[in-house]
């Protein structure tokens, strides 16, 4: 075993390792460019066509590395690829419509996490007697999780005629969705680096079903406050205290979690004197109107036919991939203008 200050420098060698095999492959394309350049202009003929031939497959080779290579180079990596996820969704206006949608959008996310072999698990369910859900907890395990569907947080629209609605009107749905970093320590009841058991108010009740009415005689349900922030966290779905308490736990932290990060970087924006409003969690992200089988997803001004495939899963890793572009991208302009 190493030492802290040894695995420390190894860690760093290991971060700057492909910026150095990038730096020696732009340093040899451009030396084979250079001595192809000579005989561009040798009397044989079929010389010349071989020259010309890989002269223009070198340069392609540079201008891909200037394009794509260097700028995801010059990112510092991600510092949550490893995170799992936690997604918080709840109904917004429309009602029992509204219900419906967040039904379809978690069936969505739960496809999408076929996709990527995710494992998923609903930590709470609040579902209506027509099917619908007015609000979920799910958790996502695997890599990349939070990285990937952090761009999910927002409120999410949906234009359709209900099948209730006998006019024919189009009507508007909203869900909110909250994308939270889950730390891998999520059941802890030990004081870290996010919280203090000092911090943290705990009260037991008994849990309650619809309507009010008691579903046990025990004091089963569980909430926690975390006094500095506020931030409160209510869990009766489980049937046990001690577990009420471990999901309990689980998601407090991952809301101390993605306060910490979000206080991360608006600390690192605030140092360039250029902050940056970040995207809103009120703020629409995505329409999804059934008429026209569309989706548009707002950040990206992008409009995408074929809904159904959104709502499948497949084509939804596309708009995701494009936000990812987006962030990096942003990310790369913030590098710049630090310097």
């Amino acid at each position: 075993m190493g030492s802290p200050e040894s695995k420390h420098l190894m860690k760093q060698l290991s971060e700057t390792e492909p910026l150095w095999n990038a730096w020696q492959e732009w340093t040899k394309t451009n030396e084979l460019l250079r001595e192809t350049e000579t005989l561009l202009n040798d009397p044989d003929p079929s010389m010349r066509s071989m020259a010309s031939e890989e002269h223009a497959d070198l340069q392609s080779q540079i201008s891909d590395m200037v394009v794509n290579k260097f700028p995801s180079l010059v990112v510092p990596p991600s510092k949550t690829t490893h995170l799992s996820a936690i997604m918080e969704l709840k109904a917004g206006v429309g009602g029992s419509e509204s219900a419906l949608f967040l039904s379809e959008l978690l069936r969505m996310y739960i496809r999408l996490a076929t996709l990527y072999r995710w494992k998923t698990n609903t930590i709470a369910s609040n579902q209506t007697e027509n099917g619908g859900i007015k609000d979920a907890i799910v958790e996502f395990v695997g890599e990349r999780a939070y990285d990937t569907l952090r761009f999910e947080s927002g409120v999410h629209r949906v234009q359709r005629v209900p099948a209730t609605e006998a006019n024919g009107r189009v009507h508007t749905s909203t869900v909110a969705a909250v994308v939270l970093p889950m730390p891998e320590d999520t059941g802890s009841e030990t004081s870290d680096d996010l919280f203090t058991m000092d911090e943290i108010r705990i009260e037991v009740m008994r849990a309650r079903g619809a309507g009010g009415q008691h579903v046990n005689k025990t004091e089963s349900a569980v909430r926690l406050t975390h006094i500095p922030s506020g931030i409160t966290v209510s869990m009766q779905d489980e049937r046990s205290q001690h577990q009420n308490r471990r999901r309990a736990f689980q998601v407090l932290r991952a809301r101390l979690m993605d306060r910490k990060l979000s206080q991360e970087v608006v600390e690192r924006r605030d140092v360039r004197r250029n902050l940056v409003r970040s995207a809103d969690r009120s703020e629409k992200i995505r329409t999804y109107n059934y008429a026209q089988d569309r989706v548009t997803d707002h950040r990206l001004g992008l409009s995408v036919k074929n809904l159904e495939s959104i709502l499948e899963g497949d084509s939804l890793q596309d708009l995701l991939d494009a936000l990812a572009k987006k962030h990096q991208d942003d990310l790369l302009q913030e590098e710049l203008e630090m310097t």
